[in-house]
């Protein structure tokens, strides 16, 4: 049973800063989640949106800009705690992927790379320096990203595109190997439109298909405790500080 900090511990700091993960790690998750982007020249950065309108009050595009341009934005500005308040600090930066993993360097990571020309070649070459690949699980919802991972020979963990995801779940509980998809997690919201994936059946069938399988994202300690009592391999929380206990009931 895994606890993927989302973004670090996102509902105490602002998402995807070292503060955040240090958070996390600290209140015992096994993996911290997070988001790559490309910078202009070429710095792979951790950061969720295309844009820093959210966290950063900056309508410009990551992708468009410098790292040192980046660097100045104070990304704590569109944090809001519990109570909805705001946060007076403002020393939160985003980070570089290099950052995260020299600061962490027995930490698991769940990376989704957004799409961006070379953006994989980039985060590959990234972990494999850092000799990270067995700690490193690199994900996608965008088909292409997922399979130019897997055609770069990445030693590490793959998870499930958005389309690899589909598949899976239309494919009979006993299709062949050859019919499956590639990759060793699928992770699911607990809903689809109407469709609820947060089920033993549905559990069950992707596990028997050899898939590990895991949900994001889950806050309440009681839907936690009735995903793993389903057979959920993992959950993405915002929340470890009242997740992590619930794991471990």
């Amino acid at each position: 049973m895994i606890v993927f900090g989302h973004r670090g511990a996102s509902i105490e700091l602002p998402e995807n800063t070292l503060e955040s993960f240090a958070r996390a790690l600290e209140l015992g998750v096994d993996v911290i989640e997070t988001d790559v982007h490309v910078t202009a020249d070429d710095h792979v950065v951790i950061h969720h949106d295309a844009s820093s309108q959210r966290m950063g009050c900056d309508p410009r595009l990551v992708r468009e800009r410098s790292l040192e341009d980046l660097r100045r934005l104070n990304v704590g500005f569109g944090f809001r705690d519990r109570a909805g308040r705001g946060i007076v600090d403002r020393s939160f930066r985003i980070p570089t992927l290099s950052e995260a993993l020299e600061a962490f360097p027995t930490a698991r990571f769940n990376i989704d790379i957004k799409p961006a020309v070379g953006a994989v070649h980039r985060v590959v070459h990234t972990v494999r320096s850092y000799g990270a690949e067995d700690r490193t699980l690199l994900t996608s919802f965008y088909d292409a990203n997922v399979r130019a991972v897997r055609a770069l020979g990445y030693r590490g963990e793959t998870g499930l595109s958005r389309g690899e995801v589909l598949l899976a779940l239309a494919l009979p509980r006993f299709a062949p190997k050859f019919s499956r998809p590639k990759g060793q997690r699928i992770q699911l919201p607990p809903m689809l439109g109407r469709l609820r994936l947060a089920s033993s059946r549905v559990i069950t069938k992707l596990k028997s298909l050899g898939y590990a399988v895991d949900f994001w994202v889950v806050n309440d300690p009681i839907q936690v405790t009735a995903l793993f009592d389903a057979g959920a391999d993992g959950v993405m929380t915002d929340d470890p500080a009242s997740v992590v206990p619930a794991r471990r009931r």
